[in-house]
């Protein structure tokens, strides 16, 4: 009687196979290398055009409040001149109703930069949340 015996241990293979490990590196080597420049938060930002249409298009508006500085030095708010230390309870009282708090700025190309400073520092003042600065559109 002859015992049958298996030799399935002599089938077996205990070599580690690298492939697919590799191709998987691989993979996740490419995406971090394609993602890492997207997650640096240096330069590469867009700045909007200076007196952009939908800027203008909400200056432009009945409601809005506009500051505007001559070269003269002389501030307006709306229509009517106002002194610097007027400036904060009147845009307060203006800006009282409104959702958006925001204020835009007209100053004169050769208007004394102190004095357009002190309007900026007026308009702050009055608790503005953002304050649009208006420019005339380059002739490029």
């Amino acid at each position: 009687m002859a015992i049958s015996k298996r030799d399935e241990g002599k089938k077996v293979n205990s070599d580690i196979n690298v492939t697919p490990m590799v191709d998987v590196m691989l993979v996740l080597l490419i995406i971090f290398m394609v993602v890492t420049p997207m997650v640096n938060n240096k330069v590469n930002v867009d700045l909007p055009p200076a007196a952009s249409a939908i800027v203008m298009e909400n200056a432009n508006k009945e409601d809005s409040v506009v500051v505007a500085v001559t070269r003269d030095g002389k501030i307006f708010l709306g229509g009517d001149q106002v002194q610097v230390d007027d400036m904060g309870p009147k845009i307060s009282s203006l800006l009282e109703n409104k959702t958006e708090k925001e204020v835009y700025l007209r100053g004169d190309n050769r208007a004394n930069y102190g004095r357009v400073m002190d309007a900026i520092d007026g308009v702050r003042a009055a608790g503005v949340s953002q304050l649009g600065m208006l420019t005339e559109k380059s002739e490029q």
